[in-house]
């Protein structure tokens, strides 16, 4: 019984494996959400990705981080619009694996308190961003994601999950 159980449960593994779908399918979405790293603390972020035709993606992203340590106290809030291409066609990627990198419009605001100097700042800033990143997907709409990037408010790397509605 065991040893069909296991042979069951690899069989439904391996089928959901090989028809997972990637990348992102024209007027399809997909959430991304998850954890950043860089000078500046770990981010937490969500986005939100849209097909829009071959290959190509346009998503949003909010992050956030605060730190707060021996009076100095640290917020950053952070909105991005991206453009992403999608690798999987030309490279003849398997469909379980996402490869991508594109350009982000950024803005962020920072707001700094330190209680020794007496100082407070507020600052905005724009900018624009690069990444390049990739996914694996475990079934049609679960997937892990990986990205690496900068210019923008997670610059660094994020690390999350991805759901395709």
């Amino acid at each position: 019984m065991k040893k069909l159980l296991l042979l069951i449960t690899t069989f439904l593994a391996t089928y959901n494996l090989a028809n997972a779908q990637a990348p992102l399918e024209n007027g399809k979405l997909q959430l991304n959400a998850g954890l950043g790293t860089s000078g500046w603390g770990t981010p937490i972020y969500v986005g939100l990705d849209y097909g829009l035709g071959n290959n190509i993606t346009l998503g949003s992203e909010i992050s956030y981080r605060s730190y707060d340590s021996y009076g100095f106290k640290m917020s950053i809030l952070g909105i991005q619009g991206n453009a992403n291409y999608h690798f999987n066609e030309v490279l003849e990627i398997p469909s379980q694996w996402d490869l991508y990198a594109g350009l982000s419009l950024n803005y962020y605001n920072w707001n700094f308190k330190d209680d020794y100097a007496e100082q407070v700042v507020d600052d905005t800033h724009f900018g624009i961003g690069i990444q390049i990143g990739g996914r694996y997907f475990f079934t049609d709409n679960f997937a892990i994601n990986l990205e690496g990037g900068g210019g923008n408010a997670t610059s660094g790397g994020k690390i999350g999950i991805t759901y395709k509605f």
